[in-house]
């Protein structure tokens, strides 16, 4: 009698990519949003990087070879989205915002990922006296108003104003302050779980340096939810930096466009009917904020094993339904007495 195996079908690379397999578990509502994500989201990274070439005019550029563009004109073929009180093109504006904005995220989140997991690492590793300090000092942190606190670093790094990577990079800090907190907990939650583990105790057994351990064993299994954490941040700084122009602790005008001094600037035009001026930075703020809320969302759904079980039963209920509990296929309810309304 000869035994025959199966062998198992080797998922496709393409598959197995982080936001694409999230995207082949999800179904119904829960792959619309993600998907509403995903593209909001590219929409807002392809603007940035092609600002240069989407932007017909510079994001402080008033006049072209016609003269001077004027303030608070209305929409118009040579001004799509009209022009601001200080005579910016509306639309470039816009456009070049969004790369001052992906900017300051990028830099934020990594460094408040590199901060937060060290930190947290070290603290969840060792314990004693210094994790007790970091403890209190990054709830304390927590505890502080996220956006006062980035503020008030904004005006100890720059003085409230700065020139373009001067503000981009204060506007980075003031944010990461904010941030750390947050991959500390988490980091550090994750250490001192993992820490017990066997495989742990094992390393030790046979000589592994403490920097292997952690850096080897530890941190590899510790920051599996750090993708989930970096895309919810990833709005928040959004909203972090658009506060801070708005209350004018950004990054100045003629330095790079952002969407918050933008909106600070038409608070007069709004009363006076011109609606133009503060409209375009406002959903640019609004829908950048829910592509990548969306998708931090439904990742943070999809992490969870309970949701996808749930998800699947619902998906393979109606195979379920047409599966056979006999060997000659499936049951036909009209060749059962009584099934099909006859005696």
């Amino acid at each position: 009698m000869t035994t025959t195996t199966r062998s198992v079908p080797r998922r496709r690379l393409v598959d197995r990519l982080p936001v694409l397999k999230q995207l082949h578990q999800s179904v119904g509502i829960q792959r619309g949003m993600l998907v509403t994500g995903l593209v909001l989201t590219g929409i807002f990274i392809v603007s940035a990087f092609l600002a240069p070439l989407i932007a017909p005019y510079g994001f402080s550029q008033i006049r072209d070879e016609s003269g001077t563009f004027g303030t608070q004109q209305p929409p118009s073929a040579q001004h799509i989205l009209g022009t601001t009180v200080s005579g910016f093109d509306v639309f470039s504006r816009v456009v070049w915002g969004a790369q001052t904005a992906l900017g300051v995220v990028v830099i934020a989140v990594a460094l408040s990922i590199v901060a937060g997991v060290l930190l947290g690492l070290v603290s969840g590793y060792f314990g004693g006296w210094l994790d007790r300090v970091l403890v209190v000092v990054c709830d304390a942190v927590y505890a502080f108003p996220s956006l006062l606190l980035a503020i008030v670093m904004s005006i100890v790094i720059s003085g409230g104003q700065s020139s373009l990577w001067g503000g981009i990079f204060a506007a980075a800090i003031s944010i990461t302050v904010v941030f750390i907190p947050q991959y500390f907990r988490v980091i550090r939650a994750e250490t001192v779980r993992i820490k017990a583990e066997a495989f742990v105790e094992s390393a030790r057994v046979i000589g592994a340096s403490n920097g292997r351990i952690m850096f080897r064993h530890v941190l590899r299994n510790a920051t599996r939810t750090l993708p989930l954490i970096f895309t919810l941040n990833a709005s928040e700084a959004i909203l972090t930096l658009a506060g801070l122009g708005f209350l004018g602790f950004g990054i100045e005008p003629t330095a790079a466009a952002e969407w918050g001094f933008d909106l600070n600037r038409a608070i007069a035009d709004v009363s006076s009917g011109i609606w133009w001026t503060a409209v375009p930075p406002g959903i640019a703020i609004v829908l950048t904020v829910l592509g990548v809320t969306l998708v931090g969302e439904s990742l943070n759904d999809l992490s969870d094993p309970r949701l996808r079980g749930r998800r699947a039963v619902a998906a393979d209920a109606g195979a379920v339904a047409e599966t056979s509990v006999v060997p000659g296929g499936s049951i036909d309810p009209g060749t059962i007495d009584g099934t099909d309304g006859r005696a």
